[in-house]
C-alpha cells in the first residue's frame, strides 16, 4: 500500500530520500562519517555490516528518527524531521527492537496503526495482513503469548497496515525462521513492485542479493563499498 491517492508514475524521476554529507558523532565518538545517499521510488538499498558498523545511525537518520551532526537528510524535498506529519505519514519503520502494549490483542494493535493513518476499508486490509504475515491464527491474541518469530512478524505487520512511500527496516529478518525470510523477501519485492522505497539494514548476504539493487558496505562508520550486491558481496566474499 503506496501511500493514498498517490500516482507511482510520478514518482520515478528524481530521487525521495536525498542524504549529502551525512554524519553522526555522540560525544567524541564518530558513529557515522559523511557519506551521501539517493533512495528513488521502487528501489531497494541495502545496508551491510556487523554490529556498531553504523547501519542503526544512518537509519534512524533516514527515518527522521535522529539528526546528523553534518549534511542534510531530505524526504521528498523537506527536512527529514519524524515529528513532520508528511514525513510520519509516507515513513513506515520496522525498528531492530520490538515495542508492542501488552494489553492490545494483534488486531487491536493493527487497528489502532489504521485508525492513526486513516486507512480506508481498515478491517478488510487488517485481514489481507494478518494472513499475509501468518498471523491470522493469533489475531486475538496478547503479544506475550507470540513467539519472537510472530512477534517480528507484528512489527512487519504494522508497516504494512499503513500508507508509506519509504520503508525504512533495521534488520528485519532477525527471529525469523527460513521459511519467514523467504517470504520477507518476496514481501520487499512486492513493495518495490508498488513504487515503495526501500531501505534495510541486514546481515544476510543472501536477503540483500534477493531484494538489493545497491548495496552500501558499512564498518566503523565508514563506507568500505558500494555497488550492485554481486558487486559489494562478491568483493567481501559472501556471494558464492
Amino acid at each position: 500500500m503506496a501511500a493514498q491517492g498517490d500516482d507511482v508514475a510520478t514518482r520515478t524521476t528524481t530521487p525521495l530520500l536525498r542524504l549529502r554529507g551525512v554524519s553522526r558523532a555522540y560525544g567524541e565518538r564518530q558513529a557515522l562519517h559523511p557519506l551521501d545517499l539517493d533512495l528513488e521510488p521502487g528501489t531497494c538499498t541495502a545496508l551491510f555490516g556487523h554490529n556498531g558498523s553504523g547501519k542503526s545511525t544512518l537509519l534512524r537518520i533516514a527515518s527522521g528518527r535522529d539528526t546528523p551532526t553534518k549534511g542534510s537528510a531530505l524526504f521528498a524535498g523537506r527536512p527529514v524531521d519524524e515529528d513532520d506529519p508528511e514525513v510520519r505519514a509516507r515513513v513506515a519503520v520496522v525498528g531492530d527492537t520490538v515495542a508492542t502494549y501488552p494489553d492490545l490483542t494483534v488486531r487491536e494493535h493493527l487497528e489502532l496503526i489504521t485508525v492513526a493513518h486513516a486507512v480506508d476499508d481498515a478491517q478488510a486490509w487488517i485481514d489481507h495482513v494478518l494472513a499475509d504475515r501468518r498471523l491470522s491464527g493469533h489475531a486475538r491474541a496478547l503479544p506475550g503469548s507470540l513467539s519472537s518469530g510472530q512477534l517480528q512478524s507484528l512489527l512487519l505487520a504494522a508497516a504494512l497496515v499503513r500508507p508509506r512511500d519509504l520503508l525504512v527496516l533495521d534488520e528485519p529478518e532477525q527471529r525469523l525462521d527460513p521459511d519467514a525470510r523467504l517470504r520477507l523477501a518476496e514481501l520487499l519485492n512486492a513493495e518495490k513492485a508498488d513504487g515503495v522505497a526501500v531501505l534495510l539494514a541486514t546481515h544476510q548476504a543472501e536477503l540483500a542479493e534477493a531484494v538489493a539493487d545497491r548495496v552500501i558496505a558499512l564498518e566503523d562508520g565508514r563506507v568500505i563499498a558500494e555497488g550492485t550486491p554481486a558487486e559489494v558481496l562478491g568483493g567481501l566474499g559472501l556471494r558464492g
